[in-house]
């Protein structure tokens, strides 16, 4: 589970901001939305971020992704840079590095990792772990005369003949983990790390993820997810009793056909299978939508694969899909936007049916649906409420709800925000008496 993130110089957070899923003291839904991971720590698992157009809250949630994609990409040279993006909107920070801070916990065992990047190299990379109250260096990664130079800690075993070949793959645009993943030999805490940040942390959702194909094959051979899936629907309240999904071959067109065997990266196998065929499968799904008629139920499928249903249930289907994944494999996911496509009351639904599963998955989302503030201590904990503002000088401050004193006075938390009583106009002077 993830506890925290710090983020200084990407995109529009110029100075150093945190984010975290660490509890306060409420105890308000406890026994589901809060993970007990140690005697001092307790994590939450959800988090809500608003802010106006252009105030970065999608921004926060691209430093995730920024994370998840740098971590496991392999550079084919040196030159190509980092991808990081500082922030622009000063001269001295383009030039500066980007840094990013993550305490995260695997298995009970508490990490810390450290990145420090420019566009074109990486700076710093350290991975540590925690005993007691003081970081154990796993291993440290920094650029010296223009060189990457990897050292482990003292109380891990790992061979120079390891060491030298994770050196010489490890390009200096590129992470760690990327090289590691090329190397086959075990090296113990940091593989546990490794394997976490691969199967634990998804993919971001954004609103233009088209998941479609996604929720298909999860759903083709997943008997839980499609009862999951049903179950939801119906309690959403769509008229939907039964869902099929059955591989079927399509076939080719000629022309189609030409220009598929022209890949380069498709094997000699695959094409030779192709040119006899001539087809290729597809998944395909149906709804089965149950309706009343004089007294009577009938039962009629409507083809996803057609566009013969609505743009929200498909959108539903995909999201409960990355969902029930979540809840599985008790990891994170973090989608923006979470509402597009969906009608309030579904979107309400959704978070229910996550907060109510007991379970160590994390949900990061960003939203402009501001109903969901008046659920704020009926559904939604105070401490996951989280704000972003731009000042003037382009620059995205990062705070939450319960930093604000005199919640309790208010007659409504959502008008409060419609007002921009949790920030636009606050200015520096934000965190006081509202």
């Amino acid at each position: 589970m993830i506890q925290e993130l710090k983020i200084k110089n990407f995109i529009s957070f110029k100075e150093e901001v945190k984010f975290s899923f660490e509890a306060s003291k409420d105890t308000f839904a406890e026994s589901s939305q809060v993970v007990k991971v140690n005697e001092n720590t307790r994590l939450l698992r959800f988090a809500v971020v608003y802010g106006y157009n252009a105030s970065g809250k999608t921004n926060l949630l691209k430093a995730f992704k920024f994370l998840k994609d740098f971590w496991f990409k392999k550079q084919s040279n040196a030159y190509d840079g980092t991808n990081v993006k500082p922030f622009k909107l000063d001269q001295s920070s383009e030039k500066n590095p980007s840094t990013f801070d993550l305490i995260f916990f695997v298995e009970g065992i508490k990490y810390r990792y450290q990145l420090e990047l420019n566009q074109s190299v990486v700076l710093l990379e350290k991975l540590s772990y925690y005993r007691s109250s003081q970081p154990i260096k796993l291993f440290e990664r920094t650029l010296e005369s223009g060189q990457t130079a990897i050292s482990f800690g003292a109380n891990l075993k790992v061979s120079k003949a390891i060491k030298d070949n994770i050196t010489l793959l490890c390009l200096n645009n590129m992470s760690f983990f990327a090289a590691r993943e090329q190397l086959n030999a075990k090296i113990p805490l940091i593989d546990d790390v490794k394997e976490w940040l691969r199967s634990k942390f998804m993919e971001t959702i954004t609103p233009s993820t088209d998941l479609t194909l996604y929720a298909q094959r999860k759903l083709s051979n997943d008997n839980d997810l499609k009862k999951y899936i049903i179950d939801f629907l119906q309690a959403a309240d769509f008229n939907i009793s039964d869902i099929s999904s059955e591989t079927v071959e399509n076939a080719l067109p000629k022309e189609i056909l030409d220009i598929v065997l022209r890949i380069k990266e498709l094997s000699t196998i695959d094409k030779s299978k192709l040119s006899d065929k001539k087809t290729i499968q597809k998944i395909r799904t149906d709804f089965y939508h149950t309706v009343e008629r004089n007294g009577e139920s009938e039962t009629y499928p409507l083809s996803l694969d057609d566009k013969e249903e609505s743009n929200g249930t498909i959108r539903t289907f995909g999201i409960e899909t990355a969902i029930h994944s979540a809840l599985k494999r008790n990891a994170f996911l973090a989608i923006d936007e979470i509402e597009t496509s969906l009608h309030s009351y579904l979107l309400e639904i959704i978070l229910y049916e996550f907060l109510r599963s007991k379970s160590q998955s994390q949900l990061l989302v960003s939203t402009h649906n501001d109903g969901l503030l008046d659920l704020v201590n009926d559904l939604i904990r105070e401490d996951c409420v989280w704000f972003t503002e731009k000042q003037k000088s382009g620059i995205t401050d990062l705070y939450k709800l319960n930093d604000f004193r005199g919640l309790k006075n208010l007659i409504s938390i959502r008008e409060a925000y419609r007002n921009k009583r949790f920030g636009a106009t606050m200015g520096s002077s934000w965190k006081k008496e509202i």
